[in-house]
């Protein structure tokens, strides 16, 4: 794959404006600012990851010279270094083995080798791991201990608030506080979020160029690693001991429950594809979610009993059709 440096700059140059756009304060660059790892990754997917790495240097050296270093390292560290390293891993695989190939079976002869992709559940895990790194990083800006950095947020609320009632300023200071409690799960919840859909945006503005090199894998097929159940569970107990170590430990819960929750919603793809109105109870879970947010939970819980029990597989095996047998 070809590096294209035109095409590097290109994408480096569109990523720091998306970034530099939160300055602005426009409610539009709240998405902008979301989306600029887009460019990067549609470089590294369809010209390959060094497209990505020279990209993300010129932008996080421009973004230097023009605001400052700090602006520059934050670039670098929530926009160019998981783009490259997302792109390297999406395309990144070994030739298949008769054992490892689909249905263990070779290639024909003039067919191209079988090709072993890095898995999908593995490519959560590293978005799970980016999204709790940004959001540590982000955190730790306002602090460093677990006082300092709620009192920050508080600070910043009762600001955003601005209530002048003292009745009203109670009732307010009270949601504030619930806000601060949940405010690190749920930055990291969004980090996880949205990183998750720059890659499937790029995977998909890629594939449709025709320059993606990985086939479209299905999506209904996707695990994690066992590990990293027992990392989940983890990180949920020590959510409990207090201080920063359980702020840190949030982060880390609530992206882990969200990698759960795609492998929930699969499992859902997967058990209903016998069902008649199958776009409709689909439809109607994910309007669920996406207006009340708390049923995600049982999403997640779907993803990890299907991790324990392997719903999706014992399914298949009752719906897939016995092999024919040829005659003899």
């Amino acid at each position: 794959m070809n590096m294209n440096p035109f095409i590097a700059i290109a994408a480096g140059c569109a990523s720091a404006l998306m970034f530099a756009s939160i300055i602005s304060g426009a409610l539009i660059s709240l998405l902008l600012f979301y989306l600029a790892p887009l460019p990067l990754m549609v470089a590294a997917m369809g010209w390959g990851p060094a497209c990505a790495a020279l990209g993300g240097a010129f932008a996080g050296a421009s973004l230097g010279v023009l605001f400052g270093p700090s602006y520059s390292a934050a670039f670098v560290l929530t926009v160019a270094l998981p783009a490259w390293w997302l792109g390297h891993l999406v395309l990144l695989g070994r030739p298949a083995t008769s054992d490892t190939s689909p249905q263990g079976v070779d290639a024909a002869p003039g067919d191209p080798p079988p090709v072993d992709w890095y898995p999908l559940g593995r490519i959560l895990i590293w978005i799970a791991c980016f999204a709790a790194l940004t959001t540590t990083a982000a955190l730790l800006t306002l602090g460093s201990d677990a006082s300092t950095i709620a009192d920050t947020l508080r600070r910043g609320l009762l600001r955003i608030t601005n209530v002048r009632d003292t009745a009203s300023g109670d009732r307010a200071s009270e949601v504030v506080d619930v806000f601060v409690a949940i405010a690190p799960a749920a930055a990291a919840t969004i980090a996880m979020a949205t990183l998750t859909l720059n890659v499937w945006l790029a995977a998909k503005v890629t594939a449709t160029s025709g320059r993606l090199r990985r086939p479209w894998p299905d999506v209904r097929t996707m695990t994690l690693p066992p590990m990293a159940l027992v990392a989940t569970m983890v990180a949920l107990a020590l959510c409990f001991i207090g201080g920063l170590p359980a702020i840190l430990a949030q982060i880390v819960t609530a992206c882990l429950m969200m990698t759960y929750a795609l492998v929930g919603f699969a499992v859902l793809h997967t058990i209903t594809l016998t069902m008649r109105n199958r776009g409709l109870w689909l439809g109607s879970v994910y309007a669920i979610v996406l207006m009340f947010v708390w049923p995600v939970i049982t999403i997640v819980g779907i993803g990890i009993a299907d991790a324990i029990f392997g719903f999706r597989q014992r399914y298949m095996q009752r719906h897939t059709p016995p092999p024919i047998v040829p005659k003899s």
